[in-house]
């Protein structure tokens, strides 16, 4: 059971400002961050072909981005044998998760890494927790 005091929050950001929120989080980086997020959408999910995503702020000060969409999506990674279903909500955190690390390995910003390690409290919480945490192991 997670104690009150320490859940994180997730609230949507509101459409209006979207312009401001990639480059609040990821700085001069924030171009590369959100083309890494849906090229790994691609790379996890072969029925992934675009559309309209939600952009979220964390009461951490973590953030992440997830699809529209409703429903499961099967997602796959040849690189740690993970192969299920999950929900949009859970498959953009996963796809902000990777999208984080390789940012981080191509710029070696340590603000990256807080908000990689922000969002994974986030997902450790998640309702889909075990599935978001083997996907990303």
């Amino acid at each position: 059971m997670i104690d009150n005091e320490f859940k994180v929050s997730s609230n949507v950001f509101p459409e209006e400002l979207r312009l401001n929120f990639l480059p609040h989080y990821l700085g001069a980086h924030y171009l590369q961050g959100e083309a890494m997020v849906y090229d790994w959408a691609r790379r996890l999910c072969r029925a992934y072909n675009g559309g309209s995503w939600n952009f979220f702020q964390l009461s951490n000060g973590g953030f992440y981005m997830a699809p529209e969409r409703c429903g499961q999506m099967h997602v796959r990674w040849h690189m740690n044998g993970y192969n299920d279903m999950m929900g949009a909500d859970a498959f953009g955190i996963v796809v902000t998760l990777f999208a984080l690390c390789h940012l981080l390995e191509k710029c070696g910003d340590d603000r990256i890494a807080d908000h990689y390690h922000a969002l994974r409290a986030y997902a450790a919480q998640h309702v889909e927790a075990a599935n978001i945490l083997r996907a990303i192991d």
